[in-house]
C-alpha cells in the first residue's frame, strides 16, 4: 500500500532482532515523553492478554519490520516541516535531531507505539508514532490484536485515532522492507508483518461492537486498512485518503480488493489503478468514510460517545456530523466517463480511451497510470475485478499470495521503492517494462494458492 508522497521509512538491515527493534524504535524517538490525556480521570491500566496471533506452522520473528504500504520513512537529517493534510504527504519525514539515543529510550519508544485507554466500558486505541504519521508496523500490530480480541467480549466501543495533527496512519514502513530484501534475500520476517496484518484486518472486519475510526488527516494503506472494514468511519476536513500502490509496484491491499469494488460504479477500480487522492468530504461523497464532522468537534465528540449511556452509536455521530453537504464530490463531473472508460476489459482499452478523449482530465489520468508498473495495474484490475465476488477473507487471502509474489529483489516493488525512496532518480525500470509484455499466463501464475501450511490463516 503505498501513499504516493507518503513514501518513507528508515532501513532495517541484517537479521538481528535486537537491531531490527532499535531500527524501527527510533521512528518514534523524539527525546520527549508523550503526554496522553485520558477524558476519564481515572483510567485503568490495560494488560494486555496471553492470547497471540493465530498460529502458523512456521516460526513467526518477531521483529519491526513495517507492512506494504508506502509511508513515511525516517532518515536521521535535521527536521523538515510537516505539510498540511490538504496537500501532498511528504516525500521525507525527518528524524528528530539527535544522533544517539540509549537502550532504555529504545525500549520506551518500542512500547508507546500504541496506547491504549480502558474507560469503563469503552476502549480508545490511540497510534502514537506522530513524527512518522503514524506508520504501522510489527509491534504496533502485536498490540492491537490481543486488545482489540479481549475488548470485543468486555467493552461496548472501541475508537481508534491517531496522534498528532497530520495522520491518522500513512501506512507502513516499504523502504525497510525492501532494504532487507535486498541486502538479506530474507522475506520471512516481511511475510509476517502481511500475514499479521492482514490477520488483524480481518478482525475488525467481522468485530462485533461499534468500531469507530477516526480518520483524520492522512490515511493510505495500513490506514485504511485499520479503518475502512469498521462499521463507522469519520472524516474531517484534514482527511486525505488515497490507495497510490501501483506507483511501487505494488497493489492496493489490506483489503482493498474487498472494499474498492464495492464503491458506485468504476470508482474503486480508478482509485486502485490511477491511486489518485480524496480529500475531507469527498471521502464521504465516494462511500469510503461514513461520516464528517470538522476536526475541532472531536474532542467533544470523543466524550460523548465513552461517557453516554446511549447504545446507538449512530445517532451519537449524527449530532456531530453537518446538516447538509453543500459540495459536490469532486469526481462527479468526470464519474460518466470513469464508468464508461474503466469499464474496459483491459487496462490496454482504458488506456487507449483516454487518448481518444484527450481532454485535461483524461490527459491527467493517463498521466498517473503511465508512471505505475506495468505489472502492479494488470494485478492490480483481476485482483479488484474477482474482489468483487468474494467475501473479505478470501479477498485477503488472495492478497496474501500476491504479497508473496513480490517480496524478492527482482521484483518491480523492489524496484519501485528504490527509485521512488532509496535512490530517488523517480526512474523506475519496470520488468516487464511495457503492458504488452505482461502475459495474461504471467499475470496468473502471481494468483496461484500456495501450498496450504503456507496460506494466509484466518
Amino acid at each position: 500500500m503505498i501513499k504516493s508522497g507518503t513514501l518513507k521509512l528508515n532501513c532495517v538491515a541484517g537479521n538481528s532482532i535486537n537491531k531490527l527493534r532499535y531500527l524501527s524504535a527510533q521512528g518514534s524517538a523524539t527525546g520527549k515523553d508523550m503526554v496522553v490525556k485520558f477524558d476519564n480521570h481515572n483510567p485503568k491500566p490495560i494488560i494486555l492478554p496471553p492470547e497471540t496471533m493465530p498460529s502458523t506452522p512456521y516460526p513467526t520473528p518477531v521483529v519491526e519490520i513495517p507492512g506494504p504500504i508506502v509511508e513515511p520513512t525516517l532518515p536521521q537529517s535535521i527536521p523538515q516541516p510537516q505539510p498540511q493534510p490538504d496537500s501532498k504527504p511528504p516525500t521525507e519525514i525527518p528524524m528528530p535531531n539527535k544522533t544517539t539515543i540509549t537502550a532504555k529510550e529504545v525500549q520506551q519508544n518500542v512500547e508507546d507505539d500504541v496506547l491504549f485507554e480502558d474507560v469503563g466500558d469503552k476502549g480508545v486505541i490511540i497510534l502514537n508514532r506522530p513524527k512518522a504519521l503514524n506508520a504501522l508496523n510489527l509491534s504496533m500490530v502485536e498490540k492491537i490484536y490481543p486488545v482489540l480480541k479481549k475488548w470485543e467480549s468486555s467493552k461496548r466501543l472501541v475508537i481508534i485515532e491517531g496522534a498528532g495533527e497530520k495522520a491518522f496512519c500513512a501506512g507502513g514502513d516499504v523502504k525497510s522492507v525492501v532494504n532487507t530484501l535486498r541486502e538479506t534475500g530474507n522475506n520471512i520476517l516481511v511475510k509476517t508483518f502481511f500475514r499479521k496484518e492482514y490477520t488483524l484486518n480481518y478482525l475488525i472486519g467481522r468485530y462485533k461492537i461499534p468500531y469507530v475510526a477516526t480518520i483524520d488527516g492522512i490515511t493510505m494503506g495500513g490506514g485504511a486498512g485499520l479503518s475502512v472494514h469498521g462499521k463507522y468511519r469519520i472524516a474531517t476536513e484534514k482527511t486525505l485518503f488515497a490507495m497510490p500502490e501501483t506507483a511501487i509496484g505494488l497493489f492496493p491491499d489490506v483489503g482493498g480488493t474487498f472494499f474498492l469494488p464495492r464503491l458506485k460504479g468504476k470508482l474503486g477500480l480508478y482509485l486502485g489503478l490511477t491511486g489518485d487522492r480524496l480529500k475531507g468530504i469527498d471521502v464521504v461523497l465516494a462511500g469510503i468514510a461514513t461520516h464528517f464532522i470538522p476536526s475541532e468537534k472531536l474532542p467533544y465528540l470523543k466524550q460523548d460517545l465513552l461517557t453516554t449511556e446511549q447504545s446507538d452509536v449512530k445517532e451519537v455521530l449524527n449530532k456531530y456530523q453537518c446538516i447538509k453537504f453543500n459540495q459536490e464530490f469532486r469526481l462527479a463531473p468526470y464519474m460518466n466517463k470513469i464508468d464508461t472508460y474503466f469499464s474496459a476489459s483491459s487496462v490496454e482499452e482504458i488506456i487507449q480511451r483516454l487518448k481518444e478523449d484527450n481532454s485535461e482530465w483524461a490527459k491527467n489520468t493517463l498521466q498517473m497510470l503511465l508512471k505505475a508498473s506495468p505489472t502492479s495495474l494488470k494485478v492490480t484490475m483481476r485482483a479488484i475485478q474477482k474482489g468483487s465476488t468474494l467475501n473479505l477473507s478470501d479477498c485477503l487471502k488472495m492478497e496474501y499470495r500476491l504479497a508473496c509474489t513480490a517480496l524478492n529483489r527482482t521484483s518491480d516493488f523492489c524496484e519501485g521503492v528504490r527509485a521512488l525512496l532509496i535512490d530517488k532518480d523517480q526512474k523506475p525500470m519496470w520488468n516487464p517494462n511495457s503492458l504488452r509484455e505482461v502475459t495474461d499466463a504471467y499475470v496468473n501464475q502471481k494468483f496461484t494458492k500456495l501450498l496450504e501450511e503456507k496460506e494466509l490463516q484466518l
